[in-house]
């Protein structure tokens, strides 16, 4: 492989670095250690870090740091500008690029901006490393049971290479040229948030309905054209009041503002009425305190519009 590492990725020969280390990260991690990788991780507040050191990874003090110790650094940040600084920062905040060797790889799991990861994918090409972005869908059930479906952007033989490493935290599709990934990703997210603000106002008709029994609804028709990957995820979630986070709702107001600002193509702008409504009841979300829930929070929305908690 034209990569500069033409050997396969294998636990003895592969060193590993994972910056981001939150509820997606730091399972989709120990899924590396647990097949026996060497792995270093950088966490901005180390003790974070503390339940991945118990499985054997060790603490750098820096990207930087990191990077220069390591063939394939991973990064799940939260937002594009953190991407830039992580990836592309340098004097004093010097990031992944300024210190991975020639022909490393750099891995971008963070739902970020698709022109983001193209300049990235630039910027390791003028060093003679690779960069592929590589967004996730599947919520943390998926981080931990190595289900994730994995959006693959940049160079076909660098995402083949690192097959063995996205088998172990799902399937990896690749999607494209850089920055496909993202837009993969973005797409996605789109889906997620009407099919979530579907089942939201399906719940909330059968409670105003009267005489439903709400968990007999939701068995009912998940087996049928209604039925969604969303539905099996957070229908049980809703009713029992689980709000915990698989991915907060913050970040899905990013992801479809990212739909917005990118919506637009050589023949004009996009128009996406639904990506737009649901943007907008997940900002109330936000400014109503909920941002940290998990997306299945949106239901929150919906009760305080009909006065009725299901």
């Amino acid at each position: 492989m034209e990569s500069g590492y033409p050997n396969p990725i294998t636990p003895a020969s592969t060193r590993i670095g994972w910056i981001g280390i939150g509820v997606m990260g730091s399972a989709m991690a120990a899924r590396l250690l647990s097949a026996g990788y060497s792995l270093t991780v950088y966490a901005r507040t180390p003790s974070r870090a503390l339940a991945l050191q118990t499985l054997g990874a060790r603490l750098a003090d820096s990207t930087f740091e990191l990077a220069r110790v390591c063939d394939v650094v991973f990064t799940m940040v939260s937002h594009p500008s953190d991407v830039r600084q992580v990836v592309l920062g340098e004097g004093e905040g010097a990031g992944v690029l300024s210190g991975i060797g020639r022909g490393g790889v750099t891995v971008d799991h963070t739902s970020s901006h698709p022109r983001l990861a193209a300049e990235i994918f630039e910027a390791a090409r003028l060093k003679g490393c690779w960069s592929v972005d590589a967004p996730v869908s599947g919520a943390d059930v998926g981080a931990a049971n190595g289900k994730l479906a994995i959006l693959a952007g940049g160079d076909e033989d660098v995402v083949r290479w690192l097959l063995p490493l996205f088998d172990l935290m799902g399937r990896a599709t690749y999607m494209g040229k850089a920055g496909c990934g993202q837009s993969c990703k973005v797409a996605n997210q789109i889906a997620v948030a009407g099919n979530l603000l579907g089942l939201c106002e399906g719940l909330m008709f059968a409670k105003k309905a009267g005489g439903l029994d709400l968990p007999q609804w939701v068995e009912s028709v998940k087996d049928g054209a209604a039925g969604s990957m969303v539905m099996e995820l957070f229908g049980g979630r809703m009713l029992g009041r689980d709000f915990e986070s698989g991915g907060l709702a913050e970040y899905i107001v990013k992801d479809l503002g990212m739909a917005a600002e990118n919506g637009e193509d050589e023949e004009g702008a996009v128009v996406l009425p639904g990506a737009a409504l649901s943007k907008q009841l997940f900002h109330g979300m936000v400014a109503n305190g909920d941002g940290k829930l998990g997306l299945h929070g949106l239901v929150s929305v919906l009760e305080r519009l009909n006065g009725c908690q299901i």
